[in-house]
């Protein structure tokens, strides 16, 4: 295997231990869930976690635990014994069906679950993610395992060309251009899901979200905010690849945890 895919592999392994760090893979939860990665020189091919490690769970995954997979869903690389996340046909299909995706995430997040499962219709509850729920959100109507050819198609079928969709009973799933992409949609989704739990108990099922106009307000004020004088010259002076402050810290967390265990 290249170097490149050694990188991918150390990459998905942090970002399954973020998935873990933040609390959407914790207690029963431990081993469930996976995030993968596009391989960009070799878009056929992806990298993600597997099964059949001695200790399966994303708060420890290792670099060199993590499988290679063509968009067949097929095993092409990884340790003796191990093999692809059962579900991979969630990953191989929507990254050979949407060839703009280079990151999946499917985890099991216990609000979106609950929510999901009853039909409650997530509302706006912070600015923080409030582009993943001001529309209706994709439901794949099954809780079965995405095991077959015919599953995973069923799964791009449900998605259509949205970054997030909820399995019914059964966790979400979200891409993105890159792993903070795609895991930052999942947190953000549960952090959504959970404002709305607490105000479907405070206030009952009339509670209220943040309104259309104002997500437009909100929307209008981030673009234009390299124009405003105070600010346009320090932001025009900032990296044009910008990491999430979010990102950056739990990645550099996870990295650090890993780097002490090798």
């Amino acid at each position: 295997m290249s170097r490149e895919i050694d990188e991918i592999k150390r990459e998905v392994a942090i970002a399954n231990r973020v998935l873990a760090d933040l609390g959407l893979a914790t207690h029963i939860l431990a081993s469930l869930g996976h995030a993968s990665l596009r391989v960009p020189n070799q878009p056929e091919l992806f990298v993600v976690k597997g099964r059949g490690y001695e200790t399966d769970a994303l708060h420890v995954a290792k670099p060199e635990e993590m499988i290679v997979v063509n968009t067949n869903g097929e095993f092409v690389d990884g340790p003796k014994g191990t093999s692809q996340c059962y579900e991979v046909k969630m990953h191989s299909c929507i990254y050979r069906e949407r060839p703009e995706v280079m990151s999946i995430v499917h985890t099991h997040p216990r609000y979106t679950n609950v929510l999901g499962l009853n039909d409650v219709k997530l509302k706006p509850m912070s600015n923080e993610g409030h582009q993943l729920v001001r529309n209706d959100i994709p439901v794949f109507p099954h809780s079965k395992l995405i095991i077959t050819e015919e599953d995973g198609m069923e799964v791009v079928s449900a998605m259509g060309q949205s970054n997030v969709m909820l399995l019914q009973g059964h966790g979400a799933v979200t891409t993105g251009n890159n792993l903070e992409n795609s895991v930052m949609n999942m947190l953000h989704l549960e952090e959504q899901s959970r404002l709305n739990w607490y105000a479907l108990c405070a206030f009952g099922p009339n509670y209220k979200g943040i309104p259309e106009p104002s997500m437009d307000e909100f929307a209008a004020g981030f673009s234009e905010m390299r124009n405003a004088p105070h600010l346009a010259t320090p932001l025009r002076n900032m990296p044009t690849v910008h990491v999430g402050g979010v990102w950056k810290y739990y990645t550099d967390l996870a990295a650090s945890a890993l780097d002490s265990s090798i």
